[in-house]
């Protein structure tokens, strides 16, 4: 009760100023599922907009953080077709289905079009980055349509998959007797979702672009002072395609071009008026007024004969803006620029490169759609989940601020002098505490105010910009780590520059301090926003990079888990890309972040142990003692260390480490291993008997970096057996994913609301720790559980929205989710990279324990060392062959 108290005064304080809180369960009804979801549409990073699979365009996130969920109904394709010298004529909005709000009698607007299909001989195909949808017979019986949805999601290239754009390309065939002529028309509102059409002042105007690439330009001005963002709509004219346009209509009878007389103009003549494309930039629209645009395509289509036409939608917004002021250029400018008018240049460039688009989607799809040891579902699904990463609200950046670059150019000697003491040449600011750790607090590098300067390195090691993404659409955190930890093998497999770049985010971020004061709202307490030595819990909310851990429920520097992932992800990186570099920038905040962990470690056993409260990424599911998910990512982070100091040749602390590993892990095993499965903690409690499903994430982790087995392979395949037969099995069948925690007796573990919850994501990384453990029916079962609730007919209906968790019962928790994207853990597990494969495989016995080493042990272990080591030892470093 008192949390809920705290965090509804939170939320309306956040809400005076302005801005959201980062987690806002009080207006929770405005984020409904909707089983109409479909592929959304460009790449990552500059926006996105979602389409439903019956052609709504909804969900709109063109301003960071905000989603707005309902569709511009103005957002249509239609279809007019003509026979027999025009006495046969059918027009229908190519939309099945029925839509709230539409045949409103008298109406100017988009109710006085036809909406004629009914849908039953529709359909609709998935399989990002595309779709496809097939009106079979609908409206013209004579007439096959199909629309294939293409966008520029392509793994490795990191040009192509920034681009906010789509392309729209229709098949006709006619297999009727008579020629058909055919137009096709875009319809689109100068919109950005929401009621941001009627804030007035924008303005539409036609182009002819080169390439026969013709359209308009919708000019919208926002709201609240974020940056402008114009879209285009185009068609490509050809020898048998004749593309028209009209610039602007509106939905009322106030317009000086009503959507009823546009659409009779279409019905009447199957196309507009050429003289458009010379009526430049239209009136700016008035407040309350609707501003929309329209692009037909007309074309012949003979007997038995088939054509094609192209349709593409782009936008420009060049800037990002967040809450707190700060100003980024999104990563696409760097090849388009900042002008409004480069929609018209994104547009031409989808119209002449899609079909490459799509080669470059088929070699990359092919060898997994054509693999059939992998069931069907799963093929669908792996490649479905990626929507996150383009409609979990990304946003991708071309480097610092604007503000920022403008002062570094201005300041650019003053800066050197001041950092040269501190600043390498090779390694910029990740070497801040090679020569003074009092550097690491950060404040020495913050202004007037004390807010800290940017942690946005300026070498760009990899050119590929920042990355953020969000936790989920509800909860409004960028790169929240404890969930990054499992959805970030879709980056490392799809995109593992961007992974390395928030790696280094993250690293940079380990030996910082920002001192000012947050209230966590669990406790009541107060504390600082974000501790030296601890990873943070993200990167932000309102102002990313510069004011971290937008999260404040508890105080994530007494997290458990967070700094036990960091080099967990940091050396299953290293480890899968073989980048030196990246492993040497690095490992400072490897060191700091496993020296920072020693105070946890409270009774001298080499565990750490939990505090009693919700101190990992489980943060209402309440923990004592040693826990099974907590000690095994610590033991897996201590092997993981003296690894990579093994590889990086810091040979002092490879033997550290070594020797820390084999003190912890016989205490682990005798203070929580049962016979057949890991209890949930140490404690004397009931849910500590628990059976988590979670509780071998640090061997999966340890497996999927190729090295050793953290427990014997009886001990890791009864635990797994044991999760299979209790949290899969045992609810609904195995038909709806593995529960976190179930008791003993075959109960569900109802102790806390995350306790009886399945989490999706997690449930795909319990199934990739089955296939590593070579328990390949058990992993596809327990996954396929996710695919049946979430994703097929009759499940729940959260297809491209799938939550962070759901219930046996189906109530659902916090849709459009960034967790689930650890499907690519399976796909990981099935097919490792051949950096691992081919890789020395890392032993412990080539870690030589020097005497020296060997006697410091005494009876309890390791003693205390009389001085704190530093963050950054004074090594060495020399790459291992």
């Amino acid at each position: 009760m008192h949390l809920g108290i705290r965090l509804w005064s939170y939320v309306r304080k956040e809400a005076s100023q302005g801005r959201k809180a980062p987690i806002d369960p009080f207006t929770r009804e405005r984020y409904k599922p909707s089983a109409s979801l479909g592929v959304p549409l460009g790449g990552m990073g500059s926006g996105s907009i979602s389409r439903g699979f019956r052609g709504e365009f909804k969900n709109w996130q063109i301003i960071p953080g905000s989603c707005e969920w309902s569709p511009v109904m103005a957002n249509q394709f239609s279809i007019f077709i003509s026979r027999n010298g025009g006495n046969k004529k059918y027009s229908s909005v190519l939309a099945p289905g029925q839509h709230e709000g539409i045949k409103k009698s008298g109406d100017q607007g988009i109710s006085s079009w036809d909406w004629n299909l009914s849908g039953q001989h529709s359909t609709y195909h998935a399989l990002f980055p595309r779709a496809w949808t097939i009106y079979d017979g609908e409206p013209d019986p004579d007439l096959k349509i199909s629309c294939r949805q293409i966008s520029p999601f392509i793994p490795h290239n990191y040009r192509e998959s920034s681009l906010p754009a789509s392309v729209f390309v229709y098949t006709l065939v006619n297999s009727g007797r008579e020629r058909a002529k055919v137009s096709l028309l875009m319809t689109w509102g100068n919109s950005i979702g929401g009621i941001s059409h009627q804030s007035g002042g924008h303005i539409n105007e036609p182009f002819i672009g080169r390439d026969g690439v013709s359209g308009v330009l919708l000019h919208h001005k926002t709201a609240n002072d974020n940056p402008h963002v114009t879209f285009a709509i185009a068609a490509c004219e050809t020898q048998n395609v004749s593309v028209t346009v009209l610039p602007s209509f509106g939905l009322s009878g106030e317009s000086c071009v009503t959507a009823r007389r546009m659409w009779g103009t279409m019905v009447q003549d199957g196309c507009f008026d050429w003289e458009n494309f010379n009526a430049g930039p239209c009136m700016p629209s008035l407040p309350g007024e609707t501003l929309c645009a329209a692009v037909s395509a007309s074309t012949w289509v003979e007997p038995h004969g088939k054509c094609t036409v192209a349709f593409a939608l782009a936008w420009s917004s060049p800037k990002v803006k967040f809450q707190k002021g700060r100003t980024y250029l999104r990563r696409c400018t760097k090849f388009y620029g900042t002008s409004e008018r480069s929609a018209v240049n994104l547009v031409h460039d989808a119209l002449t490169k899609y079909k490459w688009w799509e080669e470059e989607i088929e070699k990359w799809q092919s060898p997994i759609l054509k693999d059939e040891r992998l069931p069907e579902w799963y093929k669908f699904t792996l490649f479905n989940e990626l929507y996150f990463l383009v409609a979990g609200g990304t946003v991708w950046i071309d480097g610092g601020s604007i503000a920022e670059e403008n002062t570094n150019q201005n300041n650019s000697t003053m800066i050197m002098n001041k950092d040269a003491r501190i600043m390498s040449t090779e390694n910029s600011s990740m070497d801040l505490v090679a020569e003074d750790s009092a550097a690491c607090t950060g404040m020495e590098n913050a202004d007037a105010n004390g807010v800290p300067r940017s942690l946005i390195s300026q070498d760009n090691s990899y050119d590929v910009g920042k990355f953020l993404y969000l936790e989920g659409v509800e909860y409004v955190m960028w790169c929240t780590y404890d969930v990054h930890f499992y959805a970030s093998y879709a980056l490392l497999c799809l995109f593992p520059k961007i992974e390395l770049s928030i790696q280094r985010d993250f690293a940079r971020a380990v030996l910082f301090e920002d001192r000012r004061k947050v209230k966590f709202l669990a406790s009541g307490t107060w504390g600082i926003r974000k501790v030296k030595g601890a990873v943070p819990h993200d990167l932000g909310m309102h102002d990313p990079w510069h004011e971290m851990n937008a999260y404040n429920i508890h105080d994530t520097s007494r997290w458990k888990d967070l700094n036990s992932k960091f080099v967990l992800q940091v050396y299953r990186d290293f480890a899968a890309t073989g980048d030196m570099s990246f492993g040497r920038d690095v490992w400072p905040a490897v060191c700091a972040a496993m020296e920072y962990m020693e105070q946890f470690d409270r009774d001298g056993d080499g565990l750490i142990e939990n505090d009693g409260f919700p101190d990992q990424t489980y943060d209402t599911w309440t923990t004592h003692g040693v826990s099974a998910y907590c000690g095994c990512l610590w033991l897996a982070s201590l092997q993981a260390t003296a690894a990579m100091a093994y590889h990086l040749g810091d040979t002092t602390s490879a033997e550290k480490f070594h020797i820390k590993f084999l003190k912890a892990k016989p205490v682990f095993e005798a203070k929580l291993w049962n016979g057949s499965y890991f209890n949930y903690d140490s404690g004397m409690s009931r849910n500590s008997r628990s059976i988590q499903a979670d509780q071998l994430a640090g061997q999966w982790y340890t497996a999927s970096s190729g090295l050793p087995s953290l427990f014997d392979d009886t001990k890791i395949r009864s635990t797994l057996q044991k999760i299979y037969d209790f949290n899969v099995m045992k609810v609904r069948g195995g038909r709806i994913g593995a529960v976190n925690g179930m008791y003993p007796n075959g109960r569900v573990n109802d102790y806390c609301m995350q306790s009886r919850e399945i989490w999706t994501g997690v449930t795909y990384s319990v199934a990739a720790t089955m296939l590593l453990a070579g328990m390949e029916h058990q992993a596809f079962t327990t996954a396929q559980g996710i695919f049946t609730a979430g994703w097929s007919e009759e499940g729940f209906g959260y297809g491209f929205q799938t939550p962070e968790a759901w219930t046996v019962d189906g109530h659902y928790r916090s849709l459009v989710y960034m967790r689930p994207l650890a499907i690519w853990a399976m796909q990981w597990a099935l097919s490792p990279p051949k950096a691992i494969l081919e890789s020395p495989k890392f032993s412990t016995d080539r870690i030589y324990t020097s005497p020296l080493y060997a006697r410091t042990l005494d009876d309890d272990g390791l003693r205390k060392r009389t001085s704190k080591s530093r963050c950054f030892p004074r090594t060495v470093f020399h790459c291992a062959n």
